[in-house]
Formats: C-alpha cells, sequence, structure tokens
C-alpha cells in the first residue's frame, strides 16, 4: 500500500530570512553548499538513526557539516540581534480576539503549504480539508552517530516535555516513547539526512519518492521538516516523521522542535497574519505561543470532524473560538 504523504511543512524557518541574511554573514558564499547551488558530494554510508543505541560511538562529521554549524549560529545570532526568535509565549505587544484566531485557524488548519505537482512538493497555497490524529500520538526520538551524547540529553528532554505540552493544549494523547512510535523525530547532521532514504523507507512503509526526496535533497536554507502521512485520501493521520537538523544551536533547534512537531500534529499551513504565533514564515517567536495552543484546542475539540471542508467547519470554530476566549474579545 503506497503512503500518501501529506507536505505539511517546509521546516523552513527562516527560509525567506536565510538567504536574506546570507549577505550579511561573513563567509557566507564560501560554505561548500554555496548557497545552495553547488553540486553535492555523495552522502558517506553512516548508520541509519534507528539502528544505533544510546552507547553508540561519535562518528566524525564532515567538514560540510562543521562548515554548516557556523552558518546556523551565525543566522541564529542574527535573528537575535534582529529582536527575533522571542521565547516569550504570551506577549503583551501582540492580543488578539475572537475574529482573528478564527481567522488565523481556518488559514493554518484547512490550507496546505505544499502541493504535490509531477513528484516534486512546490509552495502553493490550497484549500484541504480538516486532518488530525484520532489514534493517540506516541513519538520516538531518534539520532544520527555524530550527535553528541550532551545534546541528545538536551534534545530528548526538551522534546519530551514539548510532547507533554501538545497533550494539553490539544486534549489528546502524545508521549514520547522508546521504540515503536507512529511518529518518529530523527536529529541528524547533513551527511546522515542525505543517507536517510533506507531508513524512510523502514519507518514508512510504502512512502511515495517525492516525500523521501524532499527529505533528502533538503536545500540549506530549509531548517527543519515534517511530513504526516495518512492511508490513501483518508483524513486521520497515521504516521509522521520529522527531521531536525543537528547542526543548530540550541535555540534554533528548540524552535524547529515546537514548530515542526506541532505542525505534525495537524496545523499544516503558515499563514503571515497569525501573531502571536510560530505559523508564519517571519521568525518573530521561537516557542508555541498562548495563540497556538488555543489552535491546538480548536483542531482537537470533537465538534469537528477530520475531512471537514472550511464551510462545514467554520461555524463550528467560531463557536470554539468564543467559548475560548470570551463573549467580549
Amino acid at each position: 500500500m503506497t503512503r500518501s504523504g501529506r507536505f505539511i511543512r517546509t521546516g523552513a524557518r527562516g527560509l525567506g530570512t536565510a538567504l536574506a541574511l546570507c549577505a550579511l554573514l561573513a563567509g557566507c558564499a564560501d560554505l561548500p553548499f554555496g548557497g545552495g547551488s553547488a553540486p553535492r558530494k555523495a552522502p558517506r554510508p553512516l548508520p541509519a538513526p534507528g539502528d544505533l543505541g544510546e552507547s553508540g560511538a561519535i562518528v566524525p562529521r564532515s567538514a560540510e557539516s562543521l562548515a554548516m554549524q557556523s552558518y546556523y549560529r551565525q543566522v541564529a545570532q542574527t535573528l537575535r540581534e534582529r529582536g527575533l526568535l522571542r521565547s516569550d509565549v504570551a506577549p503583551r505587544d501582540a492580543p488578539f480576539g475572537t475574529r482573528q484566531l478564527v481567522d488565523d485557524f481556518i488559514h493554518i488548519a484547512l490550507y496546505d503549504e505544499y502541493a504535490n505537482r509531477g513528484g516534486t512538493f512546490v509552495a502553493r497555497q490550497t484549500a484541504s480539508r480538516l486532518r488530525r490524529w484520532e489514534a493517540p500520538v506516541r513519538m520516538t526520538v531518534e539520532f544520527g552517530a555524530s550527535v553528541p551524547m550532551a545534546e541528545r540529553q538536551t534534545d530528548r528532554a526538551h522534546i519530551t516535555a514539548f510532547a507533554g505540552q501538545l497533550s494539553r493544549a490539544a486534549d489528546h494523547p502524545v508521549k514520547v516513547v522508546p521504540s515503536g512510535g507512529n511518529f518518529n523525530v530523527l536529529v541528524v547532521n547533513e551527511d546522515e539526512r542525505r543517507a536517510l532514504g533506507p531508513r524512510l523507507e523502514r519507518l514508512v512503509p510504502g512512502i511515495d519518492s517525492a516525500s523521501v526526496n524532499a527529505i533528502t535533497e533538503l536545500a540549506p536554507s530549509t531548517f527543519c521538516v515534517v511530513f504526516a502521512f495518512s492511508e490513501g485520501s483518508a483524513p486521520e493521520y497515521s504516521r509522521a516523521v520529522a527531521v531536525i537538523r543537528a547542526e543548530h544551536p540550541e535555540m534554533l533547534r528548540l524552535s524547529c522542535i515546537h514548530e515542526e512537531l506541532a505542525q505534525g500534529l495537524g496545523l499544516a499551513n503558515d499563514y503571515p497574519q497569525a501573531r502571536p504565533s510560530i505559523f508564519n514564515d517571519d521568525e518573530e517567536f521561537a516557542l508555541l505561543t498562548r495563540h497556538d495552543e488555543l489552535l491546538l484546542r480548536i483542531l482537537y475539540d470533537p465538534r469537528l470532524r477530520p475531512g471537514m471542508t472550511e464551510a462545514e467547519a467554520r461555524p463550528i470554530v467560531e463557536t470554539i473560538a468564543t467559548e475560548l476566549m470570551g463573549p467580549d474579545s
């Protein structure tokens, strides 16, 4: 059976920003990936993340991976200097009301950011149907062999804590399990990600080649990515895979964890008017905000059903949002 992959996130925290910053960062043009246009070397045959034990040996990283680590550090520093990647989740300078919450939900949950065109995912806003998990979400965290043990411990702690936050916000079972999960979070460096094809085929039997290629050929300007999969045309998700670059500094890695894991629950699109939110491309907020938690609560409200169109969902969303925000908001 072929799995239908819904490309719910380019993971491009900073897709536009990173490209603009490239000209501002010293040495950017000299990086091995040449701004994304240089030919790439064939991936080294590294062990797949799922085949590694926690006591596995740390393997050396390539010069390209080290250069990318330096680049992403510069990007993160510049973003912070510009007042972006904020960690305040209920900012007073970004109030929102019921009408905005409804509008944001409709654009984020009922539109897709990408479409599959001839086996390639292209940026195109298209109307969709409500999709979410009906089964409990069980996240399994895997690390590439090059990821230091201290970083593994930090990332695992962040992901475990965030799974609990997602579960409380959505009122849906979400937790981290040691193995056998249906939502795999892969933290890998450049070489390991390029070699992920066989691992992805084991994690998602029948995965389409467009989904595999989108992950293994990820452009440097794309910080992280998540795919959610359903059986055929079913609106309920059955599997998901998120890929986080191990080269990121901690805050950028944490922002990827928040955005990709939250979007993997069904908040598929980015909407530039959403604020305060991580579901846009302006990089203002790094962490899931109170606004975003309310979006998750709406998405998993039992009055909504997977497969609903905007016309079917909107009046119900308006009722739920009014209950959450109060009649005078």
